[in-house]
């Protein structure tokens, strides 16, 4: 696995977008812990992430390149007040309206997390212009990772590269299920 600082990915900003487009899997930096991801339109790419979670059934959350962008895949009726919190450390479970927003094996449902962190890396997420999977970088019950120190060996053979930014001190994203009215803390 290669580590890259915000410095390096400055660097090789187009070589590593282009990574992720061709479906590498990374870890990355957020406003809360660290995350793993792919392109999430590569269905192939969100299997082994799948693989590497241990998370075969259950639906996985997106990271969105915009405010626009939610509201062009999903129902935001009822989402408004939250949209008006983003970017923020809020994961909300919408109804997705555009099927092939994302590959087909991202939600298992009709509805989807999306994620519009407050945090730089969000500017490589519009720059690439699609949905990444964002989910914690560890195994299913494990604890999530919050510094290099905690990368799972078996986590850190699956992964070509991470931008890493030191320390976080973060918690995940709160879960906000829009149509249920309910706020989980996690």
């Amino acid at each position: 696995m290669e580590i890259l600082t915000k410095e390096n990915l400055r660097l090789r900003y187009d070589e590593v977008l282009e990574k992720i487009k061709d479906g590498v899997i990374f870890i990355y930096p957020t406003d809360t812990i660290y995350g793993i991801g792919c392109n999430a339109l590569n269905k192939k790419a969100i299997e082994k992430i799948r693989t590497i979670k241990g998370r075969p059934d259950s639906p996985l959350s997106i990271w969105v390149p915009s405010i626009k962008w939610i509201k062009t895949n999903c129902d935001t009726k009822k989402a408004q007040g939250w949209l008006q919190k983003l970017p923020g450390p809020y994961t909300l479970i919408l109804p997705l309206k555009n099927k092939n927003a994302v590959a087909e094996n991202v939600t298992l449902t009709d509805s989807i997390g999306v994620r519009l962190p407050d945090h730089w890396f969000k500017k490589v997420v519009e720059d690439l212009n699609f949905p990444i999977i964002t989910t914690s970088a560890n195994r299913a019950g494990e604890p999530f990772m919050t510094s290099l120190e905690m990368l799972e060996p078996n986590i850190e053979k699956e992964v070509e590269l991470m931008i890493y930014e030191g320390e976080k001190t973060g918690h995940p994203s709160k879960l906000i299920h829009i149509d249920k009215e309910e706020v989980i803390e996690r």
